[in-house]
This record gives structure tokens, C-alpha cells and sequence, in this order.
């Protein structure tokens, strides 16, 4: 039995839905903040997606969730009980969960339908102790999760067919946007990722500086309290301070001319190029390597820039196929390098399909 389900991608300034109904067929929106033209907060976003859905009413909602804690489920219903464990939990991606939990407040309010939440941590339970671990006292509590599940495991879905027995490899995706970060894949499965306690951790982002020298911190934290602290490392960070502050976008940075833009683009880039060889150390090579995420998807000159000196790996790009922004954009002789579009409510639909069909459902526990 199949199910119109409605997905939910909830953050800090946009909404992102799909409808996805019984008969295959499929519905996009994105609702942002534009100016003063258009809504400005997320009950008049949910209005309007109200209104286009046009009296169409899903039998599940599904909410994407950056962070589950400890939880290995990749989804659970939105009891009250579940609900309660994730906002205790808000403090892991403060820049995520408080949207995230806000969709679910709306969409009770406005439309009668079960609704589950979908885990970005779940994909990376697999990873092994040694990529789990931090090098600090373990009676703290604190381990490395990793983040963007939803859409690495939509990239393992379609390895396959792209890659044959190769994508059992030792692959490393790429995932490049406001959010960025790589995951190193064996079997289609996490084995690493550069992601850590929270999505703040890694290589650096449009505000986000990515892993810091623990001095710095401790630094900062003289100089900041602690709400100040939180709005610098979220906000301030990342490609908005390396372009002095010209832009947190990566297609502004590409379109400017100015030295703080190109130092920041190159900056980025060889940020990600040094994650790729420590996951390629880490694994004892790599068969392949997938670009996904905004940037990944939409910038040729930043795959190009990544990929130049890697040579070493057995990693060229096409430049036509590059540049056309193909699926395959290896060269001829080298290992694959695939460009492959985000996906995330796909996934989120295959999960809340199986979790309603009785497939995946486990009762919600304390954790």
C-alpha cells in the first residue's frame, strides 16, 4: 500500500516541502525570506504551503531532522514523548533543531496527519569506534555524529547504478553547501565523516569556520559570553569572515572579482581537497569520489579547483563534462567522479512509507 506523504525540510529562514502522492507523482516548494514582499516567519510560510497544497491532504508527515541524539532509528514517530526527548536536545545544532521542531508545532496546528521524524545522525551509526571517538575523557558524553544522512544515504541508494560492484568501494562523498561536509563510504555504508559532536565541526562553511585549534576557543570564550559566543561560531564564521565579510554564498564569491572573495574560494577548496586525502589515508586509498550539495552540484570551477592537485589519487575531471555539469565528470582513465543532485525528502518519503507499512517502527526509549 502506498501513501501521499508530505515532507518537511524546516530551518532557520526557509521552508522546503514535497508532496509526494499515491500516484507517483510529485510536488516541490520553497518558501524564503525575500525583503519585506514576503512572509516573515514560518507561520505564514506554512500558510502559504497550506494554500498550495490546494485541499490535497497527506496521510503522513514527514519532517527532516538534523540532529536524533542517540538514537539509531533512521525515523521515529512524533509522540509526545519523542518530541520532548528532541527538544532536550536542541543544544547539538542550535542552528537546526529549534526550525525543525517549530515545522512540527505548525503542521499539528494546520493539518490532521502522524508525523515522523527523520534523522541526518542515523546514516552514520555505522561508523566504526575509532571514527566515533574524540581524544577526550569519555565519562563527558561527547562523540563525534556526523550530519547530512539523509542525503548520503540517498547517494548510497544510487551508487549502484552508476558504479556497479565499484560502489563497494572505498567511495568519498562530497556533500557542499551552506552545510558542508565529506563522508567516507565502504560498502555503502559510513566509515568516517568530517562532521563531529555538531554541525558546526569540519571543513569550513558559508558561516561556520569548521574545526578550530581548541586555543581559539578558549580564547573566544574570554572575549564572548556564551550566547555571543554561540551567535559568532554559527553566523560570523566560515566564508563570511575569509571574503571580510563580502558574502556567505558561494556563487557571489565566484561572481566577484575582489582578493577577500578569491581567498576565500581557494580557501575552501583546499580545505576540501585536504579532507578528501585524509579520508583517502584513512581508507588506504578511494575508488571513487561524489559531488552533491549546492556548491557541489552547481559550482564546476570548485569541483576544479578541489580536484586539480589530485592527480596523485588517480582523480582528473572532463573539462566539457565538468563544466556541463554531467553526472560522470571524470576523465577518460581516471577513477569516477560523479556529480550527483541532493535528495533528501526522497529518502525522507522511503522512510516514512516503511515506517508506516510497520517496516521500521520502534517505540520511542529515553535516551
Amino acid at each position: 500500500m502506498s501513501y501521499a506523504i508530505l515532507t518537511i525540510n524546516s530551518g532557520s529562514s526557509s521552508l522546503k516541502a514535497s508532496l509526494f502522492r499515491v500516484d507517483g507523482t510529485r510536488r516541490d516548494w520553497r518558501y524564503a525570506y525575500a525583503g519585506k514582499k514576503f512572509p516573515h516567519n514560518h507561520a505564514d510560510f506554512f500558510d502559504a504551503l497550506l494554500n498550495d497544497l490546494g485541499g490535497e491532504v497527506p496521510d503522513a508527515i514527514g519532517h527532516r531532522f538534523v540532529h536524533g541524539g542517540e538514537a539509531i532509528d533512521s525515523a521515529r514517530l512524533l509522540d509526545a514523548a519523542e518530541v520532548k526527548r528532541l527538544n532536550a536536545i536542541t543544544h547539538l545544532a542550535p542552528l537546526h533543531m529549534p526550525g525543525n521542531l517549530l515545522g512540527v508545532e505548525l503542521c499539528r496546528a494546520r493539518l490532521d496527519a502522524p508525523q515522523i521524524a527523520c534523522f541526518d545522525t542515523a546514516f552514520h551509526h555505522t561508523m566504526p569506534e575509532l571514527a566515533r571517538r574524540l581524544p577526550i575523557p569519555c565519562d563527558l558524553g561527547i562523540r563525534r555524529y556526523g550530519f547530512h544522512g539523509l542525503n548520503y544515504a540517498y547517494i548510497a541508494s544510487k551508487l549502484p547504478s552508476l558504479l556497479g560492484e565499484a560502489a563497494q568501494g572505498r567511495i568519498v562523498v562530497a556533500h557542499l553547501g551552506a552545510g558542508a561536509s565529506l563522508c567516507l563510504m565502504e560498502g555503502l555504508k559510513s566509515i568516517d565523516t568530517t562532521m563531529g559532536y555538531t554541525p558546526a565541526g569540519g571543513i569550513p562553511m558559508g558561516t561556520r569556520s569548521g574545526d578550530l585549534d581548541p586555543g581559539v576557543m578558549l580564547e573566544l570564550a574570554k572575549r564572548y559570553d556564551s550566547a555571543g559566543l554561540s551567535d559568532l561560531v554559527n553566523h560570523h564564521m566560515g566564508l563570511l569572515a575569509l571574503s571580510a565579510g563580502e558574502s556567505s554564498e558561494m556563487q557571489r564569491l565566484l561572481e566577484s572579482r575582489s582578493e577577500n572573495a578569491c581567498f576565500a574560494v581557494s580557501y575552501f577548496c583546499r580545505q576540501v581537497r585536504a579532507a578528501i586525502g585524509a579520508l583517502a589515508a584513512k581508507a588506504g586509498g578511494i575508488d571513487a569520489l561524489v559531488f552533491s550539495g549546492g556548491i557541489g552540484e552547481n559550482a564546476p570551477q570548485v569541483r576544479e579547483c578541489i580536484c586539480g592537485p589530485l592527480g596523485f589519487l588517480g582523480l582528473a575531471l572532463n573539462v566539457e563534462a565538468n563544466q556541463s555539469n554531467s553526472i560522470q565528470i571524470n576523465a577518460t582513465g581516471f577513477k569516477p567522479v560523479l556529480r550527483i543532485a541532493a535528495d533528501e525528502e526522497d529518502v525522507i518519503r522511503g522512510l516514512v512509507q516503511a515506517l508506516l507499512r510497520g517496516m521500521l517502527f520502534h517505540p520511542p526509549v529515553d535516551n
